[in-house]
């Protein structure tokens, strides 16, 4: 890093991602692409990615929307169920067709429906999972209907992820877009290499009284939910002091306006135009622009174990205006923060 006018960081990855599929995936793509070199893509499509097969055919229908020549490689993940094939998931791994599992609590976001009920359920694959050193990735929500929207975060730490820590010690688990203090302390007090988190844009930025300031605010609404300032700011406090077990995970979702604004509006948050312009306007704002570069581009390859990019990524201080929407055919996608302007631009 040079300057406060100019960084220069190791091309980063994007560990959380929804690209959705055909019309959206052509629209979109393009700008992970600007930004990343890699990305966990996640499989809670209309149809879940939950075997080789599919995981192999959607990697194609990626690599075929690019319109851009840089390169970038989707990592793929296997949706978890009970009926998962412990077979199936040990070769998909062995043979490098996922990178990862991902634990959906039943009715907890987009598309998990098939998820998981009882964690118990799938102790026999988590057990091969950990043997293997195959990642685990969760949606840490109590899916309890009679647990406030606001405390699920919380109570999945208390109610499912000490004991599933406590069977499986060895097991590499990433705790995804965490959202509260109590996640923040649980990642930090452990100190485990098996343990991690990733953090978004969003709710670094945000809390949730912005959802409802001059009305409600629809483009804002995602899972898990803004919470209150405190645990904005205990967000912003991990990031800034350098800890490795924090990385960057954008889980930019994006959904057609209309559903957005639908009477059931759905969840998701389509930041990949400025996520990394967005981190960077933080770790400013927090003093800690040092840890820029290792919370986006070597904490999660090194959480991994996989190599840390090559390629290198430029930004320098110039404002840059946030496109106001995204074209797809004659609907339209609102990104995050539309026509607003951001202090940093890429090179």
């Amino acid at each position: 890093m040079s300057s406060l006018k100019k960084i220069k960081i190791i091309k980063p990855d994007d560990w959380h991602l929804h690209l959705r599929d055909k019309k959206i995936l052509k629209k979109i793509l393009r700008y992970t692409q600007t930004f990343y070199r890699r990305a966990i893509i996640m499989p809670n499509l209309n149809k879940p990615i939950t075997n080789c097969k599919k995981a192999i055919a959607y990697k194609r229908r990626i690599i075929n929307a690019s319109q851009l020549n840089t390169k970038f490689e989707p990592l793929m993940i296997c949706y978890l169920t009970k009926e998962t094939s412990l077979q199936e998931l040990k070769y998909g791994f062995f043979k490098k067709i996922f990178i990862g599992a991902k634990l959906y609590p039943d009715q907890s976001t987009t598309n998990s429906k098939t998820g998981i009920n009882k964690i118990s359920e799938i102790f026999h694959i988590l057990e091969l999972m950990q043997k293997i050193n195959m990642p685990l990735l969760i949606h840490g929500e109590d899916n309890n209907f009679d647990i406030d929207i606001y405390d699920r975060e919380a109570k999945f730490i208390e109610n499912t992820l000490v004991l599933l820590r406590k069977t499986f010690p060895e097991l590499k688990i990433i705790l995804e877009h965490i959202t509260t203090k109590e996640a923040v302390y649980y990642i930090e007090e452990n100190n485990s290499p098996y343990l991690a988190g990733t953090i978004t844009p969003h709710h670094l930025m945000l809390n949730r009284n912005n959802m409802f300031i001059g009305g409600i605010q629809p483009n804002l609404y995602c899972l898990p939910i803004l919470k209150r300032n405190i645990h904005q700011n205990a967000l912003r406090q991990a990031i800034s002091n350098g800890s490795t077990r924090f990385f960057l995970g954008s889980d930019s979702a994006p959904h057609l306006y209309e559903n957005k604004i639908n009477l059931i509006g759905c969840a998701g948050i389509f930041n990949a135009p400025s996520s990394l312009l967005c981190y960077v306007t933080v770790f400013e704002e927090m003093k800690a622009l040092k840890y820029f570069e290792s919370f986006c581009s070597k904490n999660g390859p090194n959480f991994y174990n996989i190599p840390i990019n090559k390629e290198s990524i430029t930004l320098i201080k110039k404002p840059y205006k946030i496109l106001e929407k995204v074209s797809v055919g004659k609907e339209f996608i609102i990104p995050f923060l539309s026509g607003e302007i951001l202090n940093w631009s890429i090179l």
